[in-house]
């Protein structure tokens, strides 16, 4: 595979026209997963059809969760076809996804094959089937998000989504950075708390509310979450960026140093890693003077 082949994460974006959470979203739920090669991520030709084919059936009306599912059985079931999005045709008529492998039809869900499906293939006029699930609000929001003009309705969708899911982590975290990016930190603060409470163990979680509460200058609770972030997930490369600025502020110099180091060796020639070396340096004649 040449480097031609290959799609950074940004450039996804733009060519399928989907935000870094849908990414993320659809790659936890196992629909379409990057690649990854010497600590970098990247898509495929294949991953593309696979992104653009996720993205145009939620559209339609069917949830990431019923569309894993479906996938997932369907690859037991033609264990043969190693990426079924981008080998096989992807059919929806609003409620059911159906795979079309030449001229059969199967539901995967049933392992049924299924007649005539044609007369009952998804076109424009097909609406979201009423009475939408969670997980529905949720990917309603990823796509409000998506677009600026449509960004201030993502908040509403979210929260129909934590109404029907309280412990719905995802729409809490995204819902808390809007109010983040929005400079409403108390109210990122409250939804950081109770993706938290959702999920204990979320390192992205502990990384947000660290973050946030930074802002807010209560800078020994936010080492106390971003050093959480941390201990859960070690290569986090931002949370070590934030917890090192932490410590420096807190004059924790050999701690700060500690984690601007491991940020470098992370990410020894991104955007940040320069800065970080002059961190270093400075955090260095701190200690010494001190």
């Amino acid at each position: 595979m040449g480097a031609t082949d290959r799609f950074s994460p940004e450039e996804v974006q733009r060519i399928v026209g989907v935000t870094q959470k849908q990414l993320d979203h659809w790659n936890r739920l196992s629909l379409v997963s990057p690649q990854e090669e010497q600590g970098t991520r990247y898509y495929d030709f294949r991953d593309l059809i696979g992104l653009r084919t996720v993205k145009q059936l939620l559209e339609k009306g069917i949830s990431a969760n019923r569309l894993q599912r479906a996938l997932s059985a369907l690859n037991k079931k033609l264990s043969q076809i190693q990426s079924p999005l981008s080998q096989l045709r992807i059919l929806s008529d609003g409620k059911d996804v159906l795979v079309q492998q030449g001229t059969a039809h199967l539901e995967p869900l049933s392992g049924q094959f299924v007649l005539n499906f044609e007369t009952r293939e998804l076109d424009e006029s097909i609406r979201f089937i009423a009475g939408r699930s969670a997980d529905d609000w949720l990917a309603v929001a990823l796509s409000y998000e998506e677009d600026e003009i449509t960004r201030s309705k993502a908040v509403d969708a979210y929260d129909r989504c934590v109404q029907l899911d309280p412990h719905n982590a995802d729409a809490l975290l995204n819902c808390g950075t809007i109010y983040y990016e929005d400079g409403n930190f108390e109210k990122a603060v409250d939804y950081f708390q109770r993706a938290l409470a959702a999920q204990p163990k979320n390192a992205l979680a502990h990384f947000n509310l660290g973050s946030v509460l930074e802002d807010l200058g209560k800078i020994e609770e936010a080492r106390r979450y971003l050093r959480q972030a941390v201990l859960l997930e070690p290569n986090y490369c931002d949370a070590h960026y934030n917890l090192a600025f932490v410590c420096e502020k807190l004059a924790a110099f050999p701690e700060a140093r500690e984690h601007w180091q491991t940020y470098i060796k992370l990410d020894p020639v991104g955007p940040w890693a320069t800065l970080a070396r002059q961190r270093i340096t400075a955090v260095q004649t701190a200690k010494s003077a001190g």
